[in-house]
Order: C-alpha cells, then structure tokens, then sequence
C-alpha cells in the first residue's frame, strides 16, 4: 500500500502541521513519527482502531501532553512557545468530557465562557447549535450519556473558535444524535469558517463529513490524503469503491501482519 502524501505547495494553507510527532512511555511508544497535515476549511478524519494514537496526538496538539519528539505548528504558531495563543483559537472535546453534575448544562458551558472571556450570548449559541437549547436548565447529573456529548461539543463551540479538535464525538450517540452531529460537523466550516480535526474509528462514519484522512495503526501513519485518492486506490486494489471500510480495515490488517513478522524475525 503506497502511502498518499499532500504536497506542500497546495493551496488552502495547512492550518495544523505535525513533523515526526512522537510520544513514548518507557517502552511503549503510543505516537510514532506522525507528519500530518490538515488544510485550512477541511474536515480532517483521524481514523485508526482503539489505541492506535489518536487521542494521545490529539492531546499533544492541544497541550495536554508535551511530544517525546518532533513539532507541531498551528495556524503558523509553535508549541510550547505559542500555546496560550494557539488553545485561544482552537475548541476541543477530548475523550468524555467531565461537568460538574450538581450544575446545569448552561451553569458548565458558564465556567468556559468566563475562562475565555466571552459574551453571555455565545451559551445559548451554542446550547442552540448542537440540540440542548431546551435543556440547558436541566442539571448535568440528569443528562444522557448522548446529551453529555452534546454538551462537551457545545462546550468546543463557545466563540466559534476557528479550528476545532474533536475526539470520537458521536460516542454514545444513538442513530439519530450520530446523524445529527455528524451534519453539524460537514456544515461547520462553511457556516463558521473553521477547520476540524475529527477521530473515529469508524471510516464509514468519518467518510459521510471529511475532505481529507489520515489512518494511524500502532502509533504510525499508514496513509494520508483525500478520500477520492482513497478511492481510486480501493479500485485499483481490486476492491469495490463504494465499500471504503473494507480498505481501511484492510489497510491496518495487512499493517498488523507486518508488525508480526518483524516481530518474529
């Protein structure tokens, strides 16, 4: 499988640019030479199975975890230097959010509004944005697991920041929230001119919302670009184009069988 590379000379502008990011614990390495590239206005789909990395890459961008190795720039500002100005612009929801149960929704979208220093507006805004603006009295110890995630990605939404790193946000969703969030997600940077990066290890969730993906297995990037180009190598591969997540899982099989005969050898 040839891996697929952008060429930097594209235009929109990368917005998130990752070289050789790596994170290790003792002897685990969980993030293992990721370059990524995220345009400007896209939806990125982070794909890759539980444990692949995602969320530790994830956490690295937003400074939650500082990299073992490599750089990272956001919309042209550096890490560790330019962190309180990169997380000013940037909304995340990472793993399941946590609220304080005893306070409403709005009361826990109210503690993030102060922080970032924004108009009382922007609560029901957001409320209104991803389907809670009725329930935004209710306390959050009373919320559904779908509700809670809506509420960490009202909570990512505050301000309309322009880039948006989103990890696994339909967990938990029923049919109907995954559809709905999912649409909210596409509409997104038209509506507010941003750019998101979205985990899933679902492709076919992510193929229904993004421009461009990149599949991580094992900490390492296996394939990076639009999905047309995916596409085109699933026919070429010899499978059906309309069927991406027979790709994709084969793609990390055959990764998988790699693995184990280096490990033998």
């Amino acid at each position: 499988m040839k891996r697929a590379h952008f060429k930097q000379a594209h235009h929109p502008p990368l917005i998130i640019e990752t070289r050789d990011l790596t994170k290790r614990y003792k002897d685990f390495v969980a993030v293992d030479g990721v370059s990524m590239h995220v345009r400007k206005g896209s939806v990125y789909g982070f794909l890759g199975p539980n444990g692949a990395g995602k969320s530790t890459t994830m956490k690295m961008l937003l400074g939650l975890t500082a990299p073992t190795a490599g750089e990272f720039k956001i919309d042209g500002m550096r890490f560790p230097g330019d962190k309180t100005a990169i997380l000013k612009e940037t909304g995340s929801f990472i793993e399941s959010p946590s609220f304080y149960a005893n306070l409403t929704g709005r009361e826990n979208l109210d503690v993030i509004r102060r922080i970032l220093g924004l108009p009382q507006s922007s609560i029901d805004e957001a409320l209104e944005l991803v389907g809670l603006a009725e329930f935004g009295g209710r306390l959050a110890k009373k919320y559904s697991l779908g509700m809670k995630q809506r509420l960490g990605l009202a909570g990512a939404l505050l301000g309309r920041p322009p880039i948006l790193i989103l990890d696994e946000p339909t967990n938990g969703l029923d049919p109907v929230g995954i559809h709905e969030i999912r649409n909210l997600i596409k509409s997104l940077p038209t509506t507010y001119d941003c750019t998101i990066l979205v985990s899933s290890h679902m492709l076919s969730e992510i193929e229904l919302m993004a421009d461009d993906i990149g599949i991580l297995n094992h900490g390492k990037m296996l394939y990076e670009g639009s999905l047309d180009n995916l596409r085109s190598q699933a026919l070429s591969s010899g499978y059906a184009a309309d069927n991406l997540e027979e790709l994709f899982l084969a793609i990390i099989e055959q990764d998988n069988l790699a693995r184990k005969q280096k490990a033998l050898l």
